[in-house]
Formats: C-alpha cells, sequence, structure tokens
C-alpha cells in the first residue's frame, strides 16, 4: 500500500470515528468546542460534529498579553461569522477583516461578515468610509447603538461595518452598517449575561445614561437602572455628581421585575450603595454624647433643622434646641441650607438611624431625653384615634442576607 493511501485510510478512519455533522451553527449562537491548536494569530477549535472553528488569539489573551488557555481546554464562545475560503467558522470577538477588490467585499456581504473601513468623513445624513479603495456611506442611525449628535467623533477612526447593500458594476455604491454588528455583539453578551443574573449578583458594568431620577448601565448586553437613592448614603441632587457617561462601576441586582405584557425586556433594579459599608455602623463611635460636631443644613423642617455630619448621616436639631433658650417659630429664623454650624450631641440611635443635635453649646447632656422623641410627629387619625404604629423599616430582605457576606468582608 502506497504512503497516500495510508493516509486517505487514516483519513477515512478518523472520519468515521467522529459523529455525523448536524447542521452547522448560526451567527449570534453560542458553541462549545476544545481547542486543538493556537498559532501567533489564531486558535483553532474542534466543534464536534467534522465541524471546526477559529478564532484570534487575542480573545485569549488576558490583559497582560498571557495566554489564559491552552491545547486541550474547553471554551464556549459565540459564532460570529465564517470564512468563504478556508469554511471555518469564526468564533468569539472576531474583527472585520480588510478586504482588497470588490468582488472580495461582494463575497463578505454574501456570507454577511465583518469588513474593516476607515471614516473620512462627515456627510449629509451620515458618514463616508473607504472600505477596500472603495467609498461607502454609513447611515447616521446605523454608525452606532445609540444616537450620536457629532458625527466627527469618528472621522479617522478605523471601525468594523457589515455591508447591507451594493448597488451598481465596476464602481457600485456600498451601504455599510456599525450597527448591525455592534447589536449582534451586544445580543451575544447578553446571552451570557442572562446565564448569570439574578438577585444579589454583584457584576461590572458602564454607566450609559444619566437622568434625574437615576443612572442606566449596561451590565453586558442588557441595560439596568440605579435610582438615586441607591447611588450613595449621602444626599445627592443629580447623578451627574457621582457618576458619568462611560464611567466602569461595579453594582447590586436588587431586583428583577418581568415586562408588563410578558414579551418586553425585563426591568433590573441596581445599586451601588449597597456595596457600600453603612456609615450608620460606625456613628455611635463617630459621634459620642456631649462631643461638638460640625455639620451642613441639609433640610429645614416646621419641626427642626436636619445637619449633614458626613456622608450618609444627618441629625436633627430640634426646634426647641435652635434658639438657646429664645423662643423660636421656624427653623428658617436662625439657619439656611447650606450653613456650616456647630452642634452638640444629645443623643445617638442607631436602631432608627437618629441623632439629636443642640445648638446650644452650654447645655449639659446628662439626663436629656431619649432621642426618638426629635421624631416629626405622628399625623393623627380620624376620629381621635390613636396614631398608627409607624411603618417597619424599610430592608433589603433577601438581597441583604446575599450581600451580608460580601459586606462584612469589606469591613
Amino acid at each position: 500500500m502506497s504512503s497516500s493511501e495510508s493516509f486517505e485510510d487514516l483519513l477515512k478512519q478518523h472520519d468515521q470515528s467522529r459523529p455525523a455533522k448536524q447542521g452547522e451553527p448560526k451567527v449570534g449562537e453560542m458553541v462549545r468546542g476544545t481547542i486543538v491548536s493556537i498559532g501567533d494569530d489564531f486558535a483553532f477549535i474542534d466543534l464536534g460534529g467534522k465541524t471546526e472553528g477559529r478564532m484570534e488569539v487575542s480573545v485569549l489573551r488576558n490583559p497582560e498579553g498571557e495566554l489564559t488557555a491552552a491545547v486541550g481546554d474547553a471554551v464556549e464562545v459565540a459564532v460570529t461569522g465564517k470564512d468563504p475560503d478556508s469554511g471555518f467558522l469564526l468564533l468569539g470577538s472576531q474583527h472585520g477583516h480588510k478586504y482588497h477588490g470588490l468582488e472580495e467585499v461582494r463575497q463578505a456581504y454574501s456570507q454577511g461578515l465583518p469588513v474593516a473601513g476607515q471614516v473620512t468623513g462627515s456627510i449629509k445624513g451620515g458618514v463616508e468610509v473607504q472600505i477596500a479603495g472603495m467609498r461607502a456611506f454609513c447611515p447616521a442611525s446605523q454608525i452606532d447603538i445609540r444616537f450620536v449628535e457629532d458625527l466627527s467623533e469618528f472621522i479617522g477612526q478605523k471601525l468594523d461595518f457589515r455591508v447591507t447593500k451594493i448597488e451598481g458594476g465596476r464602481h457600485p455604491n456600498l451601504v455599510v452598517s456599525r450597527r448591525a454588528i455592534l447589536e449582534e455583539e451586544q445580543r451575544i453578551r447578553a446571552e451570557q449575561t442572562r446565564a448569570n443574573l439574578k438577585e444579589g449578583a454583584i457584576l461590572p458594568g458602564t454607566v450609559t445614561t444619566l437622568k434625574e431620577y437615576g443612572a442606566f448601565v449596561d451590565i453586558g448586553g442588557i441595560e439596568g437602572m440605579i435610582h438615586i437613592s441607591e447611588l450613595a448614603f449621602g444626599h445627592i441632587k443629580h447623578p451627574s455628581e457621582v457618576l458619568h457617561p462611560g464611567q466602569a462601576v461595579e453594582v447590586a441586582v436588587l431586583r428583577i421585575e418581568a415586562a408588563t405584557d410578558g414579551k418586553g425586556r425585563p426591568k433590573i433594579a441596581l445599586s451601588i450603595r449597597a456595596l457600600s459599608r453603612d456609615p450608620w455602623a460606625d456613628a455611635a463611635e463617630s459621634f459620642p454624647v456631649g462631643t461638638r460636631v460640625r455639620g451642613t443644613v441639609s433640610r429645614l423642617q416646621p419641626f427642626g433643622a436636619f445637619i449633614e455630619l458626613a456622608a450618609g448621616v444627618d441629625g436633627l436639631v430640634h426646634i426647641s434646641e435652635l434658639g438657646a433658650g429664645r423662643r423660636v417659630n421656624h427653623p428658617s429664623e436662625v439657619l439656611t441650607i447650606g450653613d456650616s454650624v456647630e452642634a452638640t450631641v444629645l443623643g445617638v440611635d442607631l436602631e432608627r438611624k437618629r441623632i439629636s443635635l443642640t445648638l446650644d453649646a452650654d447645655k449639659q447632656t446628662e439626663g436629656v431625653p431619649d432621642a426618638r422623641q426629635y421624631a416629626p410627629p405622628k399625623a393623627q387619625a380620624k376620629g381621635g384615634a390613636k396614631p398608627a404604629e409607624p411603618a417597619p423599616e424599610k430592608t433589603m430582605g433577601s438581597f441583604g442576607a446575599l450581600l451580608q457576606e460580601s459586606l462584612n468582608k469589606r469591613r
């Protein structure tokens, strides 16, 4: 038997030992395989069923450039396209390739493969892109997932696009979309995120949008919202005081609420505050009874003035403690929001998270009433009935229990 015949026999035996091909995975589908080789630029993955894939080695490297996987390791990645020349499935974060000539671009168009292009100018309704020596047009709505007001920021950038239309003969008009690639990547990331998404999870994210009521954060192809009350323990008037778009953050998942119609995207409530140490945990040591403290007037109410002593820790000067013996009808007669004042600590109630203060520097703290008497007056029920018991303090429920171990480690 010749060497060629022996080689053919070996190939047949190899093919017969592998299961039959069950239909090629589609773009965006997650596949699992084994790394069979790692080269300088690409790693090759055996996906089973006589199907092989190729992924860029950069996907397997950490930020320091070190390989995080070896031959024989199992990997789970997304299909991003197919190489028309070799037939290999393109896996992982495949970038658009540089094509030379119209025929190669037509081939990329028919296969749905990304192409590399450079934005050369901003024109009416979009941007001009150079691809394989040809001019292409990318509509403004297709340059990004989100609305972009100033398209000139993309000029000079080398980006990946998908060809969506080819019209004409030797000098065709090309229409391309970057948004199509971004949405595909977002969909793949979203599938991976959903697999790990649960109440109590702690995830990395990126701030995308700021509103008066909170901040929207991308946690991996899915957006959640941090209500302004969950940004920090201190008083915040607008999220821009602590966050900015593009900022990397770590968030905790508070709640996941299904869409009301059962078809839309779920509402995901996030928190940054939940991952911070509660400043009230140290309030007794930081503000012992009888000490003089300095703070800033944060709020005025008919019954007294709130003084911010630290981020997330307010003390209350009851109206009877504002005048140093002089009658005061309203706190605004003595204080203005933003004033810096000195006060004496009368009492600390950690259970109800209240600190009572006085502006009278000469007042003795011995025998002072309990701090709970400085709570706002309760509304009288109709018919002269006793006021209802105060509602229990809001807690984080099961989420608080899930985070307790994490918070203890941070203390």
